[in-house]
Parts: structure tokens; sequence; C-alpha cells
């Protein structure tokens, strides 16, 4: 445990903001790449993607309650090997709305209520780069779910903000993050649609001057990167204004920087990459290919 001691130890600086504390998933870590933990205060929220013994768990209580600042009111444990089970408290109770704080936002968490709480902490990059990046722009927000990158593209100055996305609820939940930094809805837009069936559509509501692209990584037969993500870059001329910007987010274990940076060669030779991001120290990976990569490129 004292491997995971020490790392919740550098990520203790940011009281009341939400933070992971501790990034198994990039294999970094020896015998360790089963755990993430996130802090979203009040609540420790614990994810283990393989099964461990109590008595390990316990000890990881005890780890987190010696090396946090403050003991943990509420303590939530996911345990994602475990199919169609949204998590349990170990301690304390949940509050009644839940959100994580990131950069004066706050963004709802559905913390019991279902596997994806709503918020992507490994996109914080994402949504400062957006937010300093929007200002009296119009901007489109691919597979938007709850809407993260609207919520800091209005907060940023952006003139409106389209949100599109085939899940109805995910949009709902977005309208609420809206709402809870004090966004006024007639600002964004919430379009329930699958992408490639509305290019019609979005091209007469365009052009954009900002399109940002964060695809799942997989979602069965909508989306998958190989048959899509090419699809989605030869699409992007047609919605994006001359001189206007793409945020492209990756996140596809199998799939590094270089192809993503190969599809946009290949389609629009003479776009610009203006840079590309990692979520940056909280999330160390010990392949950069293994983790999310943004790419942000200017048009022609």
């Amino acid at each position: 445990m004292q491997i995971v001691r020490d790392e919740i130890a550098r990520h203790l600086s940011r009281s009341g903001e939400a933070r992971r504390l501790f990034h198994g998933r990039g294999h970094c870590f020896a015998d360790h790449n089963d755990l993430v933990i996130d802090a979203f205060p009040p609540v420790v929220m614990i994810t283990l993607y393989e099964q461990r013994p109590q008595v390990w768990l316990n000890e990881l209580v005890q780890v987190l309650d010696a090396t946090l600042l403050e003991r943990p009111e509420v303590l939530f444990l996911q345990e994602r090997f475990l199919h169609d089970q949204p998590g349990r408290l170990l301690r304390g109770e949940l509050p009644d709305n839940p959100v994580a704080v990131e950069a004066d936002l706050c963004y709802r968490l559905r913390l019991g209520e279902a596997r994806n709480i709503g918020f992507f902490p490994d996109m914080a990059v994402g949504r400062e780069l957006v937010r300093e990046r929007s200002a009296d722009k119009k901007v489109l927000n691919l597979f938007a779910y709850s809407c993260g990158f609207s919520v800091a593209a209005l907060a940023g100055g952006a003139s409106h903000v389209i949100n599109l996305d085939m899940n109805r609820s995910a949009l709902e939940l977005g309208k609420l993050n809206h709402r809870l930094n004090d966004i006024e809805l007639r600002r964004a837009s919430f379009l329930p649609l699958e992408l490639f069936r509305s290019l019609g559509r979005l091209r007469k509501l365009g052009p954009f001057d900002l399109v940002i692209c964060d695809p799942p990584a997989s979602q069965g037969k909508s989306f998958t990167a190989e048959q899509h993500w090419p699809k989605l870059v030869r699409s992007l001329p047609a919605l994006a204004a001359p001189g206007g910007e793409v945020l492209a987010c990756l996140n596809s274990p199998r799939h590094g920087p270089d192809y993503l940076d190969g599809l946009f060669a290949a389609n629009m030779p003479a776009a610009e990459r203006l840079g590309l991001f990692t979520p940056g120290e909280d999330f160390p990976e010990a392949e950069v290919s293994g983790g999310v990569t943004l790419h942000l490129y200017r048009l022609p």
C-alpha cells in the first residue's frame, strides 16, 4: 500500500475541487492497474476493475484516512467487474445532489445511479482548452454526453453551443449542468440525434468556429474507432468555418496519437495542428497510446 499512500500524498493541494488521487489504469504502479481513486468532496470514490479481498479493501480505507488531509465523510465504491452495478457505500451517505467542482464550475454526478457517473476527470485539460478558446465563438459539441464541454465553452464566452448526443437522459443531465452554473439555456441547444444521420441538419446550423469531437472508445455499432473516426474526420470541413478549430479527443487503447494525426493528414492535409495534449500529471501512463490524447487543429 505504500505506492498508493505516496501517490495520494502528491494530490492534496486543490481543496474542494475534483481530482484524481490515484490512477492505476495507466499501468505505472505495479500490482495496482485495477485501482482508481477520485475525490469529489465530500465524496471519495474508489473504482476497482478486478475483485479484491475485503482485507485489502479495509487496508485501503485505512490508508485514505491516514493520508488525506481530512478523514473522508463519504466513501463510495464502484466494482466495474460487476455488470450493471452502479456502486455501494463503504461509509457515510451520499449527498442529495453530489457535484464535481472544477475551475469554479459544477457538474452533477450520478453516484449510485449508473456506472458512468456523468463526469470524466481526465478531460479537465480539454475543458480548460475549450474555455480558453471559445470567446464569441459558435461551438458544436459532438458526442456531448452530459455537456461538460458546453458548460466550459459558455463560461468562456461562447456565443452559442449546439450539443448533439443520442442519449436523451445524458442531455437532460447536460441541461442541469448548465442551470447549476447559472448559464441561460437559450445560449445552448440540445439535439438527441445520431451524428451521421444528422450531418445535413448540422451543416444548415453551421458553420462552427469550434467543433469538439469526443466520441466513446467504442459504442457497439454506433461508433468504433476503425469504422467511424475516418468518417467523422471527413465530415468536419463541411461543419467548420474557414479558419475554424477542431478539438478531437481520442480514447482508444488500440490507437495511438499517430492514428488520428494520420487521418487528418490524409483527409485535410492543409489543416494545421496547434497542439497535442494529454490529461496531465494526475493521469500517468506507461505508454501515451494507452490514455486519452487531445488534438487541436485549425482548418484552412
